[in-house]
Protein backbone atom coordinates (compact mmCIF):
# COMPACT_ATOMS: atom_id res chain seq x y z
CA UNK A 1 0.00 0.00 0.00
CA UNK A 2 1.19 3.09 -1.00
CA UNK A 3 1.11 6.77 1.17
CA UNK A 4 -2.25 8.25 0.79
CA UNK A 5 -3.42 11.09 0.74
CA UNK A 6 -6.03 11.25 3.17
CA UNK A 7 -3.95 9.36 6.61
CA UNK A 8 -2.87 11.60 9.25
CA UNK A 9 -0.76 10.57 12.40
CA UNK A 10 -1.69 12.47 15.52
CA UNK A 11 1.34 11.42 18.20
CA UNK A 12 0.71 11.62 21.87
CA UNK A 13 3.78 13.15 23.36
CA UNK A 14 2.55 14.75 26.72
CA UNK A 15 3.87 12.18 29.13
CA UNK A 16 6.24 13.05 32.16
CA UNK A 17 8.38 9.54 31.81
CA UNK A 18 9.18 9.95 35.90
CA UNK A 19 10.43 6.30 36.09
CA UNK A 20 13.23 7.21 33.88
CA UNK A 21 14.71 9.55 36.60
CA UNK A 22 17.20 10.89 36.61
CA UNK A 23 17.83 11.18 32.85
CA UNK A 24 13.78 12.23 32.44
CA UNK A 25 12.85 16.29 33.68
CA UNK A 26 9.80 17.73 33.46
CA UNK A 27 11.07 19.77 30.57
CA UNK A 28 12.63 16.85 28.84
CA UNK A 29 10.62 14.07 29.26
CA UNK A 30 10.98 10.40 28.39
CA UNK A 31 9.97 10.71 24.57
CA UNK A 32 12.89 13.14 24.30
CA UNK A 33 15.51 11.14 25.39
CA UNK A 34 17.41 8.42 22.85
CA UNK A 35 16.41 5.67 25.44
CA UNK A 36 16.36 2.77 22.55
CA UNK A 37 19.25 0.35 22.51
CA UNK A 38 21.67 1.62 19.81
CA UNK A 39 18.91 4.42 18.52
CA UNK A 40 20.51 7.90 18.93
CA UNK A 41 17.43 9.37 18.43
CA UNK A 42 14.55 10.72 20.85
CA UNK A 43 11.78 8.13 21.01
CA UNK A 44 9.58 10.85 19.58
CA UNK A 45 11.58 11.54 16.32
CA UNK A 46 12.01 7.50 16.14
CA UNK A 47 8.27 7.46 15.97
CA UNK A 48 7.70 10.14 13.29
CA UNK A 49 10.20 8.97 11.28
CA UNK A 50 8.83 5.07 11.84
CA UNK A 51 5.97 7.00 9.57
CA UNK A 52 7.98 7.14 6.53
CA UNK A 53 6.26 6.14 3.63
CA UNK A 54 3.17 5.84 5.21
CA UNK A 55 2.30 9.12 6.60
CA UNK A 56 4.15 12.36 5.09
CA UNK A 57 5.63 15.09 7.35
CA UNK A 58 2.99 17.31 6.58
CA UNK A 59 0.29 15.17 7.91
CA UNK A 60 2.05 13.96 11.10
CA UNK A 61 0.59 16.18 14.15
CA UNK A 62 2.13 16.17 17.68
CA UNK A 63 -0.34 16.24 21.05
CA UNK A 64 1.49 17.68 24.16
CA UNK A 65 1.34 19.93 26.86
CA UNK A 66 1.95 23.74 26.63
CA UNK A 67 4.92 23.62 28.60
CA UNK A 68 6.66 20.80 25.88
CA UNK A 69 5.61 23.09 23.59
CA UNK A 70 9.15 24.62 23.05
CA UNK A 71 11.47 21.48 23.32
CA UNK A 72 8.86 19.23 20.86
CA UNK A 73 9.30 22.05 18.26
CA UNK A 74 13.03 22.26 18.67
CA UNK A 75 13.33 18.22 18.64
CA UNK A 76 10.93 18.11 15.19
CA UNK A 77 11.77 21.56 13.81
CA UNK A 78 10.42 20.10 10.42
CA UNK A 79 6.85 20.40 11.41
CA UNK A 80 4.97 24.05 11.56
CA UNK A 81 3.73 25.19 14.57
CA UNK A 82 0.53 24.14 13.46
CA UNK A 83 1.43 20.70 13.62
CA UNK A 84 1.91 20.91 17.48
CA UNK A 85 -1.18 20.63 19.28
CA UNK A 86 -0.34 21.78 22.88
CA UNK A 87 -2.78 21.46 25.10
CA UNK A 88 -3.41 23.91 28.12
CA UNK A 89 -4.30 21.11 30.69
CA UNK A 90 -3.73 17.62 30.73
CA UNK A 91 -7.36 15.80 30.38
CA UNK A 92 -6.25 12.23 29.90
CA UNK A 93 -6.13 10.64 26.25
CA UNK A 94 -10.06 11.27 24.84
CA UNK A 95 -10.47 15.08 25.37
CA UNK A 96 -6.59 15.25 23.35
CA UNK A 97 -7.80 12.75 20.47
CA UNK A 98 -10.82 14.67 20.52
CA UNK A 99 -9.31 17.93 19.88
CA UNK A 100 -7.57 16.78 16.84
CA UNK A 101 -9.89 14.49 15.33
CA UNK A 102 -11.25 18.23 15.17
CA UNK A 103 -8.30 19.95 13.74
CA UNK A 104 -7.82 16.98 11.12
CA UNK A 105 -11.57 17.18 9.86
CA UNK A 106 -11.25 20.77 9.54
CA UNK A 107 -8.81 19.94 7.02
CA UNK A 108 -9.69 16.52 5.46
CA UNK A 109 -13.12 15.40 6.31
CA UNK A 110 -12.24 12.24 4.63
CA UNK A 111 -9.74 11.75 6.54
CA UNK A 112 -7.97 8.32 8.19
CA UNK A 113 -6.51 9.08 11.45
CA UNK A 114 -3.63 7.17 13.56
CA UNK A 115 -3.18 7.56 16.88
CA UNK A 116 0.20 6.68 18.76
CA UNK A 117 2.09 6.96 21.56
CA UNK A 118 5.34 8.81 21.36
CA UNK A 119 7.14 6.57 23.72
CA UNK A 120 7.36 3.09 22.29
CA UNK A 121 9.77 1.46 20.45
CA UNK A 122 9.83 -0.56 17.50
CA UNK A 123 12.77 -3.62 16.25
CA UNK A 124 11.24 -4.16 12.72
CA UNK A 125 9.79 -0.87 11.50
CA UNK A 126 9.06 -2.85 8.74
CA UNK A 127 6.40 -4.30 10.05
CA UNK A 128 5.38 -1.98 12.00
CA UNK A 129 4.16 -0.21 8.60
CA UNK A 130 2.75 -3.35 7.46
CA UNK A 131 0.56 -4.01 10.11
CA UNK A 132 -0.50 -0.41 9.50
CA UNK A 133 -1.61 -0.77 6.37
CA UNK A 134 -3.61 -3.50 7.23
CA UNK A 135 -5.23 -1.25 10.63
CA UNK A 136 -5.64 1.77 7.85
CA UNK A 137 -7.56 -0.54 5.75
CA UNK A 138 -9.95 -1.81 8.31
CA UNK A 139 -10.59 1.84 9.12
CA UNK A 140 -11.31 2.48 5.32
CA UNK A 141 -14.03 0.28 5.54
CA UNK A 142 -15.82 2.43 8.88
CA UNK A 143 -14.57 0.24 11.64
CA UNK A 144 -12.47 1.68 14.69
CA UNK A 145 -9.34 -0.69 14.52
CA UNK A 146 -6.54 -0.66 17.08
CA UNK A 147 -3.30 -2.67 17.22
CA UNK A 148 -2.90 -5.55 19.54
CA UNK A 149 0.86 -6.45 20.52
CA UNK A 150 1.16 -10.12 20.37
CA UNK A 151 2.24 -11.64 23.43
CA UNK A 152 5.84 -12.70 24.23
CA UNK A 153 5.17 -13.84 28.20
CA UNK A 154 2.67 -13.73 30.79
CA UNK A 155 2.28 -10.08 31.43
CA UNK A 156 0.57 -8.68 34.09
CA UNK A 157 1.59 -4.32 33.37
CA UNK A 158 -0.73 -4.41 30.61
CA UNK A 159 -4.67 -4.09 29.63
CA UNK A 160 -5.00 -6.80 26.55
CA UNK A 161 -7.67 -6.86 23.90
CA UNK A 162 -9.66 -9.93 23.67
CA UNK A 163 -10.09 -11.28 19.55
CA UNK A 164 -12.77 -12.84 18.29
CA UNK A 165 -14.14 -13.51 14.80
CA UNK A 166 -11.56 -13.00 11.99
CA UNK A 167 -12.65 -10.37 9.60
CA UNK A 168 -13.63 -11.13 5.96
CA UNK A 169 -10.36 -9.49 3.89
CA UNK A 170 -7.90 -10.00 6.95
CA UNK A 171 -8.45 -13.63 7.77
CA UNK A 172 -6.23 -15.04 5.27
CA UNK A 173 -3.12 -13.91 6.94
CA UNK A 174 -1.18 -10.85 7.58
CA UNK A 175 2.01 -10.40 9.15
CA UNK A 176 4.49 -11.73 10.72
CA UNK A 177 2.15 -12.68 12.94
CA UNK A 178 0.00 -14.70 10.68
CA UNK A 179 -3.26 -13.48 11.33
CA UNK A 180 -5.37 -10.44 9.92
CA UNK A 181 -8.15 -8.12 11.53
CA UNK A 182 -10.50 -9.85 14.23
CA UNK A 183 -13.30 -8.41 15.50
CA UNK A 184 -12.54 -7.33 19.50
CA UNK A 185 -14.39 -9.23 21.81
CA UNK A 186 -13.70 -7.05 24.89
CA UNK A 187 -11.32 -5.16 26.87
CA UNK A 188 -9.67 -6.55 29.45
CA UNK A 189 -7.51 -4.52 32.35
CA UNK A 190 -4.43 -5.60 34.22
CA UNK A 191 -4.75 -9.33 35.00
CA UNK A 192 -3.08 -11.28 37.73
CA UNK A 193 -0.30 -13.51 36.81
CA UNK A 194 -2.79 -16.71 36.81
CA UNK A 195 -5.23 -14.88 34.01
CA UNK A 196 -1.71 -12.99 32.04
CA UNK A 197 -1.02 -17.17 31.92
CA UNK A 198 -4.15 -18.36 30.10
CA UNK A 199 -4.06 -15.45 27.94
CA UNK A 200 -1.61 -15.41 26.67
CA UNK A 201 -1.67 -19.69 26.11
CA UNK A 202 -5.23 -19.01 24.42
CA UNK A 203 -3.74 -17.48 21.34
CA UNK A 204 -6.96 -15.19 22.14
CA UNK A 205 -5.40 -12.16 23.58
CA UNK A 206 -3.12 -9.03 22.35
CA UNK A 207 -1.41 -6.62 24.91
CA UNK A 208 -3.13 -3.00 24.42
CA UNK A 209 -0.26 -0.91 23.01
CA UNK A 210 -2.46 2.09 22.71
CA UNK A 211 -2.47 2.33 18.97
CA UNK A 212 -5.85 4.00 17.25
CA UNK A 213 -6.63 3.85 13.94
CA UNK A 214 -10.34 5.36 12.33
CA UNK A 215 -12.08 7.35 10.24
CA UNK A 216 -12.15 10.61 12.04
CA UNK A 217 -15.87 11.31 11.18
CA UNK A 218 -16.40 7.93 12.88
CA UNK A 219 -14.64 9.16 16.00
CA UNK A 220 -16.56 12.15 16.22
CA UNK A 221 -19.69 10.27 15.93
CA UNK A 222 -18.32 7.64 18.82
CA UNK A 223 -17.74 10.75 20.91
CA UNK A 224 -20.98 12.27 20.35
CA UNK A 225 -22.71 9.13 21.42
CA UNK A 226 -20.64 7.59 24.25
CA UNK A 227 -19.54 10.70 25.72
CA UNK A 228 -21.78 13.51 24.91
CA UNK A 229 -20.44 16.12 27.14
CA UNK A 230 -16.95 16.08 25.06
CA UNK A 231 -18.92 15.85 22.42
CA UNK A 232 -20.37 19.09 22.86
CA UNK A 233 -17.27 20.63 23.18
CA UNK A 234 -15.75 20.08 19.98
CA UNK A 235 -19.12 21.02 18.64
CA UNK A 236 -18.42 24.23 20.46
CA UNK A 237 -14.25 24.43 19.77
CA UNK A 238 -14.09 26.88 16.99
CA UNK A 239 -16.37 29.57 19.25
CA UNK A 240 -14.94 28.60 22.37
CA UNK A 241 -11.40 28.29 21.61
CA UNK A 242 -9.07 25.46 22.74
CA UNK A 243 -8.40 26.54 26.70
CA UNK A 244 -12.67 26.49 27.00
CA UNK A 245 -12.73 23.19 25.42
CA UNK A 246 -9.79 21.60 27.88
CA UNK A 247 -11.74 23.56 30.88
CA UNK A 248 -15.14 22.12 29.86
CA UNK A 249 -13.90 18.64 28.59
CA UNK A 250 -14.16 15.61 31.37
CA UNK A 251 -10.78 13.79 32.25
CA UNK A 252 -11.06 10.29 30.90
CA UNK A 253 -9.32 7.92 28.42
CA UNK A 254 -10.33 7.06 25.23
CA UNK A 255 -10.17 3.35 26.03
CA UNK A 256 -12.47 3.84 29.15
CA UNK A 257 -14.80 6.70 27.23
CA UNK A 258 -15.08 5.42 23.79
CA UNK A 259 -12.91 2.03 22.81
CA UNK A 260 -14.87 -0.39 25.24
CA UNK A 261 -18.65 1.20 24.14
CA UNK A 262 -17.85 0.71 20.94
CA UNK A 263 -19.62 -2.23 19.23
CA UNK A 264 -17.81 -2.19 16.00
CA UNK A 265 -14.60 -2.64 16.76
CA UNK A 266 -11.55 -4.44 15.12
CA UNK A 267 -8.33 -5.92 16.29
CA UNK A 268 -4.85 -5.51 14.39
CA UNK A 269 -2.63 -8.07 15.72
CA UNK A 270 1.11 -6.80 15.63
CA UNK A 271 4.13 -9.01 16.19
CA UNK A 272 7.14 -6.10 15.17
CA UNK A 273 9.43 -6.14 18.53
CA UNK A 274 7.33 -3.94 20.59
CA UNK A 275 8.67 -2.79 23.85
CA UNK A 276 6.68 0.39 25.67
CA UNK A 277 10.26 0.60 27.34
CA UNK A 278 8.24 1.66 30.71
CA UNK A 279 11.64 1.71 33.00
CA UNK A 280 15.40 0.77 32.91
CA UNK A 281 14.17 -2.63 33.52
CA UNK A 282 13.08 -2.50 29.54
CA UNK A 283 16.19 -0.63 28.47
CA UNK A 284 18.07 -3.52 30.19
CA UNK A 285 16.47 -6.39 28.85
CA UNK A 286 16.44 -4.74 24.69
CA UNK A 287 20.38 -4.05 24.72
CA UNK A 288 22.79 -6.55 23.62
CA UNK A 289 24.45 -7.51 26.95
CA UNK A 290 27.97 -8.82 27.86
CA UNK A 291 28.78 -12.82 28.35
CA UNK A 292 28.19 -12.23 31.77
CA UNK A 293 24.82 -10.29 31.30
CA UNK A 294 26.48 -6.78 31.64
CA UNK A 295 24.67 -3.62 29.74
CA UNK A 296 27.39 -1.02 30.50
CA UNK A 297 29.95 1.87 28.57
CA UNK A 298 33.61 0.42 27.73
CA UNK A 299 34.46 3.31 30.54
CA UNK A 300 32.65 1.17 33.25
CA UNK A 301 34.79 -1.20 35.27
CA UNK A 302 32.91 -4.56 35.90
CA UNK A 303 34.38 -6.91 38.27
CA UNK A 304 32.48 -10.20 39.47
CA UNK A 305 29.35 -8.26 38.20
CA UNK A 306 26.23 -10.35 36.49
CA UNK A 307 23.30 -8.78 34.95
CA UNK A 308 23.84 -5.35 35.66
CA UNK A 309 22.77 -2.19 33.57
CA UNK A 310 25.09 1.46 33.73
CA UNK A 311 23.89 4.62 31.46
CA UNK A 312 25.97 7.17 31.36
CA UNK A 313 23.94 10.52 30.41
CA UNK A 314 26.32 12.69 31.33
CA UNK A 315 26.70 16.41 29.41
CA UNK A 316 29.37 17.90 30.84
CA UNK A 317 32.44 16.47 29.28
CA UNK A 318 34.72 18.84 30.98
CA UNK A 319 36.74 17.98 34.12
CA UNK A 320 37.51 14.23 35.70
CA UNK A 321 35.61 11.66 34.22
CA UNK A 322 34.13 9.80 36.91
CA UNK A 323 34.35 5.95 36.35
CA UNK A 324 31.33 3.44 37.37
CA UNK A 325 32.79 0.53 39.38
CA UNK A 326 31.30 -2.42 40.18
CA UNK A 327 32.14 -5.67 42.20
CA UNK A 328 30.60 -8.75 43.17
CA UNK A 329 26.91 -6.93 41.72
CA UNK A 330 23.91 -8.43 40.72
CA UNK A 331 20.31 -6.98 38.66
CA UNK A 332 21.33 -3.45 39.69
CA UNK A 333 20.47 -0.30 37.65
CA UNK A 334 22.91 2.69 37.87
CA UNK A 335 21.73 5.35 36.32
CA UNK A 336 24.38 8.96 36.11
CA UNK A 337 23.34 12.40 34.55
CA UNK A 338 25.23 15.72 35.59
CA UNK A 339 23.13 16.40 38.44
CA UNK A 340 21.85 13.14 40.01
CA UNK A 341 22.85 9.43 40.36
CA UNK A 342 20.12 6.44 40.32
CA UNK A 343 21.15 3.28 42.16
CA UNK A 344 18.65 0.41 42.68
CA UNK A 345 17.98 -3.27 41.96
CA UNK A 346 17.08 -3.63 38.44
CA UNK A 347 14.08 -5.76 39.77
CA UNK A 348 12.34 -2.38 41.53
CA UNK A 349 13.06 -0.36 38.35
CA UNK A 350 9.08 0.71 38.56
CA UNK A 351 10.03 2.15 42.06
CA UNK A 352 12.16 5.39 40.44
CA UNK A 353 8.37 7.47 40.40
CA UNK A 354 8.84 7.18 44.72
CA UNK A 355 12.12 9.17 43.90
CA UNK A 356 10.41 12.05 42.05
CA UNK A 357 7.39 12.09 44.66
CA UNK A 358 10.16 12.59 47.36
CA UNK A 359 12.02 14.83 45.83
CA UNK A 360 8.57 16.89 45.09
CA UNK A 361 7.83 16.80 48.55
CA UNK A 362 11.83 18.32 49.53
CA UNK A 363 11.36 21.00 47.49
CA UNK A 364 13.56 20.24 44.87
CA UNK A 365 12.24 21.38 41.73
CA UNK A 366 15.06 21.61 40.05
CA UNK A 367 15.66 17.89 39.82
CA UNK A 368 12.25 17.31 38.50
Amino acid sequence: MSAKTNVYAVILAGGSGTRFWPASRRLRPKQLLPLAPGDPRSLLLATVQRLDGLVPLSRVFIATGTHLQAETQRALPELSPEQILAEPVAKNTAPCIAWATEVILDRDPNAVVVVLPSDQHAEDPAEFRRTLELAIQEAEGGRITVVGIVPTRPETGYGYVKAGTPRGHGASGHGASGHGAREVEAFVEKPNLELAESYVKSGKYYWNAGMFIFRARDMRAAILTHLPELGAACRDLKASGVDAFFARAPGISIDHGVMEKVTDISVVPGDFGWSDLGSWESVWELTAKDERGNVAPESAVLVDADRNLVVDLRTKKDGPVPVVALVGTADLCVVQTDDGLLVLPRARSQDVRDVTALLKTRGRGDLL
